[in-house]
């Protein structure tokens, strides 16, 4: 076999004492290929990649750059040896354009128009479809990490490692993703890829690295394994992964949805008059590209968001009797005890405050039940623990920081929390982005087990398998618009796919 292009030996990093990211890992990545790094969260893969890419530096170990030697001590070290990574989270500033993004901190000698001549070229060689003067505002989740991706090809990259590259691209987008990285794949470039999506993992690897516990757990070809045995690598024992399904007979209307609309501060209707029923004992899923109204649909719902005029949002409970719920600010909703929970997709800003412990964040909920000026810790620290112990979090105490938690632990905190507070209705956005295997069918798990106890659930998620396996019922959004209202027992994937991105036409 040819000479690696990355070599990293020995590897080895550690947060404190108590929190060990990386231990002895080893990882061979070549031209010419695609490397898939798989791992539950909190295994290591981000922390091993960020230790290349300059914004970690190790411990212990030693990384070799085409044989040779070399110290990566910061981002542009990096850069300067060819390895470029494009992270979950974009690094790229809004009120720019794509070129301007680009170009940002290089040299003057970089002219925009000499730019402009390799942004394109390197475009018609890949497959990349971008505006060059196109403000990042403007731009959706795809056209950013196509950006992303343009940029570190720019500054000189012959090793690109993408974090959770199809999160959230719709399948159209992912297969275009694909064939962009086979292209560069074929001009000799280094790839890796950190995901958790097996089928996807099978589709486009030449090789898979398994990280177990900041371990290596193994290193497959992609043609001499199954999705069987790689999960059973990444968690250490044979599991079986089904999602059930269970019928509930007894339901009652827990909302009332009519004629909703949401404008935004651009005067641009995210959620245009949207009616629908919620019951007791059904997961309803919400099925859309990003950005078809998903997330102001369930805020406006929450109290969260502002809804236009003729807008209702009807409220049925056994204790509580009726009550609308446009106009009440999330504060007045709590104030009036109706128990309805929000699990938003944004985890350490809506969701937790990332500088305080699991303790703080369930007082969070429970401040405004306090007597007098003080706060008790002892209920929420007993909550606290209840949901570590249940939900297996890991995190070394209590008081420990949520924000240096993996995003599994951190959906565990939040979710449990919300559950602890016994809803009648639960809304959860995206529960399970960027989380491994086992995590988001522990999650799936719960939203089950809140079924079975007469919750009325909705699920918005973008893994179409799963919605059609978990949801009773898949409303499609498309363009801010309901699209459909399919069954999930009988829709298919390649139904739900097009009446997202297909509106149906107006009577």
């Amino acid at each position: 076999m040819a000479e690696a292009a990355v070599s990293m030996r020995h590897i080895s990093k550690s947060f404190g004492k108590k929190v060990i990211a990386n231990k002895n890992v080893d990882l061979d990545i070549y031209h010419g290929e695609i490397l898939s790094l798989l791992g539950e969260n909190g295994s290591g893969k981000t922390t091993l990649m960020n230790m290349l890419s300059g914004v970690y530096y190790p411990d212990d170990g030693e990384i070799l750059i085409d044989g040779k030697h070399v110290t990566i001590a910061s981002p542009k070290d990096a850069h300067d040896l060819g390895i470029g990574m494009i992270h979950q989270h974009f690094k790229l500033i809004d009120v720019f354009t794509a070129l301007e993004n680009i170009l940002i901190g290089l040299p003057k000698e970089n002219t925009e128009k000499n730019a402009r001549a390799q942004v394109k070229e390197i475009c018609d060689k890949y497959g990349f479809e971008l505006d060059p003067d196109k403000k990042v505002y403007d731009m959706n989740v795809s056209e950013k990490e196509t950006l992303e991706i343009v940029k570190t090809l720019y500054r000189g990259a012959e090793v690109l490692i993408l974090d959770e590259p199809t999160a959230v691209l719709t399948p159209q987008e992912i297969r275009k993703l694909f064939t962009i990285l086979r292209n560069m794949r074929e001009d000799g470039k280094a790839i890796v890829i950190i995901t958790h999506k097996l089928n996807e993992v099978m589709e486009i690897s030449d090789r898979i690295s398994v990280l177990r516990k900041g371990e290596n757990a193994g290193t497959v070809l992609k043609t001499e394994t199954n999705e069987q045995q790689l999960t059973e690598m990444m968690v250490g024992e044979k599991i079986t992964l089904n999602i059930t399904r269970d019928f509930v007979e007894d339901k009652t209307k827990r909302l009332e949805v009519k004629h909703l609309s949401v404008t935004d501060i651009e005067n641009k209707k995210v959620v245009d008059d949207i009616t629908f029923d919620l019951y007791s004992g059904e997961i309803l899923g919400i099925a859309g590209i990003s950005g078809s109204g998903q997330k102001e649909l369930l805020e406006a719902i929450m109290g969260l968001q502002k809804c236009d005029e003729g807008s209702s949002v009807i409220y049925n409970s056994t204790a509580h009797g009726v009550h609308e719920l446009v106009g009440l600010s999330t504060k007045e909703i709590i104030a009036h005890g109706l128990h309805l929970a929000f699990v938003p997709e944004d985890r350490l800003g809506m969701g937790l405050v990332g500088n305080m412990g699991m303790t703080d964040n369930v007082m969070l909920k429970r401040y405004r039940k306090g007597q007098g000026p003080f706060l008790h810790r002892k209920q929420p620290e007993q909550t606290a623990q209840k949901i570590k112990d249940e939900l297996e979090v890991l995190t070394p105490d209590l008081d420990y920081p949520v924000r240096r938690l993996s995003g599994g632990n951190v959906q565990k905190i939040l979710v449990g929390r919300e559950i602890n507070n016994k809803p009648t209705v639960l809304m959860t956005a995206y529960a399970v982005r960027g989380l491994d295997i086992n995590t988001s069918y522990a999650i799936y798990n719960l939203l089950n087990e809140q079924k079975k106890k007469g919750v009325a659930v909705i699920y918005v998620g973008e893994d179409l398998d799963v919605l059609l396996a978990l949801s009773d019922r898949i409303m499609v959004l498309c363009s801010g618009k309901m699209n459909g209202m399919l069954d999930g027992r009988t829709a298919t994937k390649e139904e739900v796919g097009y009446l997202m991105t297909h509106l149906k036409e107006e009577a």
